[in-house]
């Protein structure tokens, strides 16, 4: 009974232990900047005393990009997690699949068709970058899908059109960027590399209503992915409508990470390290697998970049090349070791 019970606080206390490192990432990467600034005057600002240049570095320039940090990694990680549920592999990823490419291609043929130049992006133009970034996903999804199935979709073979997918849209998106202006061809090439481009609140509002509204749709949603990893034949003799969950899900996946890209670029591994580091740590049950996941997620894009932010100030490393220097060696670990 004692060790049922402990069984049972674990996520809690896991997930409590994840919000002090969010709490304390989140105040130290206040401080840190090419402008540095005490813990007391970070204190003095957020309290309303702080004087007018305290006020515009915090509340313009870094909250927006942390707040969007802590959204977006909690989208692309429960996405990874509800992909790798949905495929049955442990190494799908919207960023390996191809799905982030999808969706970036979106947002760079919506900005050159319909803007002519990022400089030129107005608030309403802000706002319907995640709608077009979820058309792109989900056609780069719908895609992956079709191409692979074979008398169903084995695991390997997700992967590898997933790869191919990728490729594809790579090709696409340089062929589009080579015909923008020069300044507009830099921004996109860091922007796609995984840059928090967006440092303003208009970028936070524009993939606040998406992460508030999926990631509880998701965990409503869990016990249905505990049921669907039992097997399609034991789900369906559960009464689960299989085919009608598993496009549900992949839809919120899909949306979770165009919403995603649209104000963080194309952020790879991300999706697939945080939903395995929360499975070791709390198992496999997604009712607290999920919630721990998207905690992961948010300590670990708010810590890249922060990292990203000041480890060569003042230049900056976008935030997408520090979760691949961290996620790309724990691929090559997964691959290894299946």
């Amino acid at each position: 009974m004692e060790q049922r019970n402990k069984t049972k606080r674990k996520p809690f206390i896991v997930m409590a232990i994840l919000s002090i490192f969010i709490i304390f990432v989140f105040f130290l990467s206040l401080n840190l900047g090419y402008i540095r600034m005490a813990p007391l005057d970070v204190i003095r600002t957020l309290v309303g005393s702080g004087t007018e240049r305290e006020w515009l570095i915090l509340f313009d320039f870094r909250l927006p990009r942390m707040v969007i940090a802590l959204l977006i990694g909690a989208g692309l990680a429960i996405s990874g997690a509800i992909l790798q549920a949905v495929a049955k592999n442990d190494l799908a990823d919207p960023g390996i699949l191809g799905i982030n490419t999808g969706a970036g291609f979106a947002v760079v043929l919506f900005i050159f068709f319909f803007q002519g130049s990022t400089a030129s992006l107005g608030t309403l133009s802000i706002l319907i970058m995640p709608m077009a970034a979820f058309v792109g996903a989900a056609f780069a999804a719908l895609a992956i899908y079709i191409i692979a199935w074979k008398n169903g979709v084995t695991p390997v073979r997700l992967i590898l059109v997933g790869i191919g997918v990728n490729a594809a849209f790579g090709a696409a998106l340089l062929i589009f960027q080579l015909k923008m202006d020069p300044r507009d061809f830099l921004q996109a090439t860091i922007w796609l590399s995984g840059s928090i481009w967006g440092t303003n609140w208009k970028f936070v509002l524009a993939v606040l209503p998406w992460i508030v509204i999926l990631i509880p749709y998701a965990l409503y949603k869990a016990r249905y992915l505990n049921v669907l990893n039992l097997g399609d034949n034991v789900a369906a003799g559960l009464g689960l409508a299989v085919e009608k969950e598993r496009r549900r899900l992949l839809l919120v996946a899909v949306a979770l990470a165009g919403a995603c890209v649209a104000v963080g670029g194309g952020i790879a591994f991300l999706g697939l390290v945080a939903p395995h580091l929360a499975r070791r740590i709390v198992g496999s049950k997604h009712q607290a697998m999920l919630p721990t996941t998207a905690l992961i997620g948010a300590f670990f894009m708010l810590l890249a970049d922060m990292i990203g932010r000041n480890i060569l100030s003042p230049s900056e490393i976008p935030v997408g090349i520090v979760v691949s220097a961290i996620g790309a060696p724990y691929f090559i670990y997964l691959l290894m070791k299946s």
